[in-house]
This record gives structure tokens, sequence and C-alpha cells, in this order.
């Protein structure tokens, strides 16, 4: 299969936002197209985070992953989270996530970062195949601290 990887743009506001709004709800959110549409506008035009799509031979858009810029104070310098990532169930299994995460790696690699940071579901089965293929290693010597007001 015949997939551009590529970083979205305004004129993908629209296709993005229903493929973030699918992702959302595999994380059992729910579904809120216009405010999906206007969280990926507001990222793209404030250029706070890098959105990179999976483009299929007909233009329509089959996956995206997202990553945030932060730094690493040990290491005084740039590191990303790769937020999200999501493909469409019917082009699963066809190497676009691995695409996708390249095309992270790529990122990382031309803002001099000192690597991609992710986190995912201990459940999540397909994922925890996914990074470890690709070069991710899972971090066990720390723990994992969130906080939430919601």
């Amino acid at each position: 299969m015949n997939i551009t990887i590529r970083k979205a743009n305004m004129q993908d506001v629209p296709a993005v936002s229903q493929l973030f709004d699918l992702y959302r709800i595999f994380y059992h959110k729910t579904s809120n197209l216009e405010a999906a549409q206007n969280f990926i506008k507001d990222r793209i035009q404030s250029n706070d985070s890098e959105i990179i799509i999976a483009e299929n031979m007909d233009g329509a858009l089959v996956g995206f992953i997202q990553l945030y810029p932060s730094f690493s104070s040990t290491r005084m310098q740039r590191l990303w989270v790769l937020n999200d990532l999501y493909v469409l169930e019917s082009f699963r299994g066809m190497g676009i996530s691995k695409q996708l995460i390249a095309a992270a790696k790529k990122i990382a690699t031309q803002t001099n970062a000192c690597g991609v940071l992710l986190e995912t579901s201990k459940t999540n089965t397909i994922g925890n195949q996914l990074y470890p293929s690709t070069g991710f290693e899972l971090e066990v010597e720390s723990n994992f601290y969130f906080w939430t007001n919601q």
C-alpha cells in the first residue's frame, strides 16, 4: 500500500479531527467532533505540537501521530512526548504505525532531541508489542505518577 507520511497543515484539520475523535473514543472518551476540531486547529495554529499524518493514495487520512515538545533537565536537551498514535482499524497491520514512529524519530533527530518518551496502558497488547519492535525500551526502574484535578 502506498502511504504518504507528512506534517499536517490547516487544510488537514477536518480530517485529522475525525481521526483524533476516533482516537479519543478508543480511549473511552465521549465523541465530540467540534471540540476535537478546535483542539487540533489550536495545536496547528499555535505550533505547540507536531502532528504527522498518514495519507493513502486516494488522499484520505488513515492515521496520525502527535508529539509534544518537552525538555530533559539532566540531559539539557529537548525531549519529545509521543502522546497520540492512531491508525484506522481497516489500515492496521500494514506498517503505518511504524512509518509514523519513524517520522517521530526523524523529528527528534532533526531537533537534536535526546529522545522520544511515550506511555501506554499495560493492557494495550498491540502497543506493547509495537513500541519495542521500533526500538523503544520499557523503563522498569522508574515509577510513573499522575495528578489530576478532574
